[in-house]
């Protein structure tokens, strides 16, 4: 049974690797090194400032570099939603690479009382108007699909699967009784992967103390054990983890809700 590798930080980030093929070490040489990230900082510095006003939150940098992306690779991200991570993405991993656009279900997006007719049509749209809208920001190849309905082709090709802040909506409605969503995400992530695949998460931590309702998807927020314990279901084990994307601001009490922070400011202005 192949097994992967599940690294989870306190934004929560993931990697997977087959046992039974253990990935053989590679020096990489200093040369190389700096050309990657000489054109990772390139492409971070391009970008329009609404963009760079979010690093100092998000720390693309550190968390991209942290899960190995590289020019050339093939990557599955979770919920690109308005691209912000996508379009830097698509820059860097170059002409070689290739983006895959993964979403919620369509079976999921009605759950929110957003879902109206308007936004279910462009949801049904969106595996043809992501990759087109996503090749205006680079040159990597870009194809998407939903949750559930993974193309067999895309089986067994990722370098990496990232899910910045994707996992708390799936829990929800699954921990609602709604439909099995978190696994089936958790499964599409493990059959996409290459046996040595990086499996990457970002999600706000709920802390250890505080209830189960207030990481049950809800507010935003979910305990590392409960995405360890998803994960090491899916095939996933715990490897490594890291506290770039750790806000100190970020301290919830059981009735608040991860969007009072900014840029959203949904609540107190903390």
């Amino acid at each position: 049974m192949r097994t992967t590798l599940l690294l989870v930080s306190a934004a929560l980030l993931i990697a997977c690797q087959a046992k039974e093929q253990p990935v053989a070490e590679v020096e990489t040489s200093p040369t190389a090194e700096s050309v990657e990230t000489s054109l990772l900082d390139s492409v971070l510095m391009s970008q329009p400032d609404e963009v760079k006003a979010r690093y100092q939150h998000r720390h693309p940098k550190e968390t991209l570099e942290f899960f190995g992306i590289e020019p050339g690779m093939t990557v599955m991200e979770g919920l690109p939603g308005g691209g912000w991570y996508s379009r830097l993405l698509v820059q860097y991993l170059g002409a070689d690479g290739h983006l895959v656009g993964s979403n919620y279900s369509l079976e999921l997006y009605p759950l929110f009382p957003f879902a109206d007719d308007a936004f279910m049509e462009r949801q049904r749209q969106w595996t043809e108007s992501f990759p087109a809208g996503a090749k205006e920001w680079g040159d990597a190849r870009v194809s998407a699909f939903h949750f559930g309905s993974m193309p067999e082709e895309l089986a067994g090709t990722a370098d990496v699967v990232f899910f910045p802040r994707v996992l708390h909506n799936l829990a929800r409605f699954q921990n609602a009784g709604e439909g099995d969503y978190l696994d089936v995400a958790l499964a599409d992530a493990f059959a996409v992967l290459k046996p040595g695949g990086v499996f990457g998460v970002v999600q706000h931590p709920a802390r250890d103390d505080m209830s189960d309702e207030i990481a049950s998807g809800g507010h935003g927020y979910q305990k590392n054990d409960f995405v360890i314990t998803a994960a090491e279901a899916a095939g996933f084990e715990v490897v490594a983890d890291s506290d770039n994307n750790a806000n100190p601001a970020d301290q919830p009490t059981e009735e608040d809700v991860v969007w009072r922070l900014p840029p959203t400011y949904g609540g107190a202005q903390d």
